[in-house]
């Protein structure tokens, strides 16, 4: 991804060519041994560093003026703060392994805006080196170094420019656990894969033995062409190659998964349970317990009452401990009801994307993405009276 991104922006490559030891990590722009004078008069080397603006994988115009450093208080060659550049102490991680200590802000004038990072990057350094050879006239930032991206471990074909852009990166890593599994790809598990697909967890298993069909179009994110649904591919085969291009880790079992084959599931660290059928789905849940891996199940009940559809979605989560295991079990069916209307295939795609929602939204929050102030394993939207129900474990 690294490699790539440079060699097709301009700007970085332009600054790499110059002999500035520029990387790529977690989404940030990185310019190590940058010259700067610290409190005690001394040259020391920093590091500037700058969100990316990335589009069809290469970088745009910057959308701040705004930079960070790493390294001590920078300081003119008098030893005094450099309150040219330095807009406040910002001691914090902007993602993993890019930790910074000051927020800078020198806007560029009469625009106020950089027109590529080749730019805003030589104006910093040049402000910061400008007081290094006041001390040392040899200090420099261009080494021409050789420098080795990151090892690229991220399950993206392209950078996640949703998370720097929002300053949560380092909170963004905390979803990056795995193997996950989701047992059943129908309406509300093709959009809990849908939402996990866009999460930087390593290994996504899909589970289940049925193809995709007409009907599913109609109730799985995207769209199909009549092509594809022609070919009567599994759905797991088609959903996976549609979050393809995007990124890697999505393995497809096209299978049912039942008391032959519960394998399966072994070394899974969490899974999500979107199966209508009740006795296959306790056959799973028992195994899931035996092996201590925690779940979350989600169901519907969808009813007509008089021509207009009421009922509820629910959410529950299983942790691997006893009083939320025997909660779960009091809430979740494990029969067959045949008078919901839901299992009759209706088309309410967006009753299944709640469904999905609320599912990956406590499990985030299991991972502390999302703060957690009523840690309830269990919730029910009611469709009538637009209202969802926390329940707390008996």
């Amino acid at each position: 991804m690294s490699p790539q991104l440079t060699s097709r922006s301009a700007d970085l490559q332009k600054l790499r060519d110059e002999g500035y030891e520029v990387s790529v990590i977690g989404g940030h722009l990185v310019v190590s041994h940058i010259p700067y004078v610290t409190a005690a008069r001394q040259v020391a080397y920093g590091s500037l560093v700058s969100t990316l603006n990335v589009q069809d994988d290469a970088t745009t115009t910057p959308d701040t003026h705004v930079a960070y450093f790493a390294g001590e208080t920078p300081c003119t060659a008098a030893g005094t703060p450099l309150d040219a550049l330095i807009n406040s102490a910002y001691a914090t991680d902007l993602a993993p392994n890019v930790h910074v200590d000051f927020m800078f802000s020198h806007k560029p004038m009469p625009s106020g805006q950089y027109p590529d990072y080749h730019a805003k990057i030589i104006t910093y350094a040049a402000i910061l080196m400008q007081q290094a050879h006041v001390i040392d006239p040899t200090a420099t930032a261009q080494t021409f170094a050789p420098i080795t991206d990151e090892d690229d471990a991220s399950v993206f074909n392209y950078l996640d420019t949703a998370s720097t852009r929002a300053g949560i990166a380092a909170v963004s890593v905390k979803l990056a656990v795995g193997p996950v599994g989701i047992v059943g790809l129908g309406g509300t598990g093709a959009y809990i894969l849908d939402l996990l697909a866009k999460t930087p967890i390593t290994e996504l298993h899909l589970f289940d033995g049925d193809t995709f069909q007409q009907h599913n179009a109609f109730r799985a994110p995207g769209a199909a062409t009549l092509e594809q649904l022609r070919t009567s591919p599994h759905k797991v085969e088609y959903l996976a190659a549609q979050y393809a291009p995007m990124r890697s880790g999505i393995i497809a079992h096209p299978v049912h998964v039942d008391a032959d084959n519960l394998a399966v599931l072994e070394g899974l660290q969490f899974v999500f349970l979107a199966i209508d059928d009740g006795p296959a789905k306790k056959v799973v849940i028992t195994f899931l317990e035996a092996a201590g891996i925690a779940f979350i199940d989600v169901g519907m009940g969808i009813y007509d009452n008089g021509g207009s559809l009421g009922g509820l979605v629910r959410t529950t989560l299983s942790r691997n401990d006893p009083v939320s295991r025997a909660a779960a079990r009091s809430r979740i069916s494990f029969g067959n009801n045949t008078d919901n209307a839901y299992t009759q295939n209706i088309q309410i795609a967006d009753l299944n994307a709640l469904n999905a929602a609320l599912a990956v939204i406590r499990f985030k929050k299991t991972l502390g993405f999302y703060l957690d102030l009523d840690p309830t394993d269990a919730a029910i939207y009611m469709i009538d009276s637009n209202v969802i129900a926390n329940e707390d474990p008996e």
